[in-house]
């Protein structure tokens, strides 16, 4: 049987094959867990819990772990790559795990031997692994690559390509075909494949192709121009008997919401910084004992109205590294990196010293990306747009570091930094404070980056964007 049609024929059972995925090695987590908590820490408390009691517990954990999963992406089968899915897993059971331990501390009010939880964490590793093994021929068996037809128009669509076959395992670029071929012809021979992706044409071809394959049952995805980020984060009004979308446009946040991250800046900044104080000390050291030279670096960068501030960092490249060079970005294996700075960019421990700009209130925890002001009058040329991001504090980490990667380009990351603006609440910014440790050690993260010759359209042409 031909895998595309096997393929399209249990199409209309994939949420359920998801679902009955996640929920097997859910499942598994919460009876391990139970067994732990009944043989090894309930029966060795000074008050054991009766049966209440343990399904207080039981279920806390098992809503735990699935909110944990829900920020990590533990349970996105079929979505991330196999060490993706087994990397977000682990994160969500190794806080699970911290906090149980905790927990039993504080019930008992005295300590207990961890090494039970300790081995039920690398059990849960080795089941994870299996699962994800597993669950991905299945998936990949029942609902193969989708074949698809990428419909392009003026500009390059090299970039969408190659992103596109970094996942060669969901989608295949099977063939190609130039608005100018006209709506009648393009639909025609979308028929042929599992899907289309719509590049970056002109609106008003670009509405008919959605209506048409919406007509036609053709699965269909589509590059958001900033217009569609604007429209799509506006607020549905329901007072008249046609749909309305309202777009509030303020300059920036609201003032309730000014304060409210305000506040969770200090607080956060502040816990951070009391917990990492030790590193400072740590890198300090080793900064010190490479060359000599000092332990911080500052740099001009732009946050809220274009303000301009000095930023602090672990200084990880030779003194004076842009005396011959000018402001260009650093690849992975640039020369002027000291040998402690490998470290510190990796892990972005370098950005530590950001918490006081924080605390002083140039910056936020969460919020655009802080870009140099030289490199964002070039970016601006080509990309007006961009200046859209200065309408809030620039952050430590944001939608953008979580969802991008560091070769992004800029048009993409002013989509996603726009995301955040257009959504922002409380509730996001503290999924993307948990959702920072994540990416830290991802490698994906900086994937097309390591050889530094990656070059960001809007800085190479001016007219990429215009």
């Amino acid at each position: 049987m031909d895998r595309r049609k096997n393929g399209n024929r249990f199409e209309q059972y994939k949420r359920i094959v998801k679902f009955l995925g996640s929920a097997s090695i859910v499942l598994i987590e919460w009876l391990i867990y139970y067994f732990v908590w009944m043989n090894f820490y309930n029966k060795n408390m000074a008050v054991s819990f009766w049966r209440r009691g343990n399904w207080l517990v039981i279920g806390e954990y098992l809503v735990l772990i699935l909110m944990l999963h829900r920020i990590y992406g533990g349970l996105r089968v079929g979505i991330y790559k196999y060490w993706n899915l087994v990397y977000s897993h682990m994160i969500s059971i190794f806080w699970a795990n911290v906090f149980s331990y905790v927990q039993v501390v504080l019930f008992d009010k005295r300590m207990h031997n961890p090494l039970a939880l300790i081995i039920m964490t690398f059990a849960e590793l080795i089941l994870v692994m299996i699962w994800a093994w597993a669950f991905k021929r299945i998936y990949s068996y029942l609902f193969p690559k989708r074949r698809l037809l990428l419909i392009y128009g003026e500009n390059s669509m090299s970039q969408l390509m190659n992103r596109i076959d970094s996942r060669e395992d969901k989608y295949e670029i099977a063939a190609t075909i130039s608005v100018k071929e006209g709506l009648d012809v393009i639909m025609e021979k979308a028929s042929q494949y599992g899907g289309v992706i719509i590049g970056d044409i002109p609106s008003g071809q670009r509405n008919q192709l959605v209506k048409r394959c919406y007509e036609k049952n053709i699965r269909s995805y589509t590059v958001p121009k900033i217009s569609d980020i604007l429209v799509r984060t506006s607020v549905e009004l329901d007072i008249f008997d046609a749909p309305l979308y309202l777009s509030r446009n303020y300059d920036g946040l609201a003032l309730d919401q000014e304060v409210a991250k305000r506040i969770e800046d200090v607080v956060v900044a502040s816990l951070l910084l009391l917990v990492t104080s030790p590193l400072f000390l740590i890198i300090a050291a080793l900064i010190k004992a490479t060359d000599k030279g000092p332990v911080f670096y500052t740099q001009d960068r732009l946050t809220k109205n274009g303000k301009i501030f000095r930023i602090y960092k672990f200084r990880t490249m030779v003194i004076n590294a842009e005396s011959r060079t000018g402001p260009v970005k650093a690849g992975e294996k640039d020369s002027r990196i000291l040998p402690v700075g490998h470290f510190l960019r990796a892990t972005r421990l370098d950005e530590l010293p950001q918490l006081i700009n924080i605390l002083k209130g140039d910056m936020s925890m969460v919020g655009p990306r802080p870009e140099r002001p030289e490199l964002a009058e070039i970016i601006t040329k080509s990309i007006p747009e961009f200046d859209y991001r200065l309408k809030v504090k620039a952050g430590l980490t944001g939608y953008a570091q979580i969802y991008g990667k560091y070769c992004t380009t800029s048009y993409d990351k002013l989509k996603l930094d726009l995301m955040y603006i257009r959504n922002y609440s409380i509730i996001l910014d503290l999924k993307l404070i948990f959702m920072t440790p994540k990416v830290l050690f991802m490698k994906e993260s900086t994937d097309g980056f390591e050889d530094g010759k990656w070059e960001d359209p809007a800085l190479k042409d001016p007219k990429s964007h215009a």
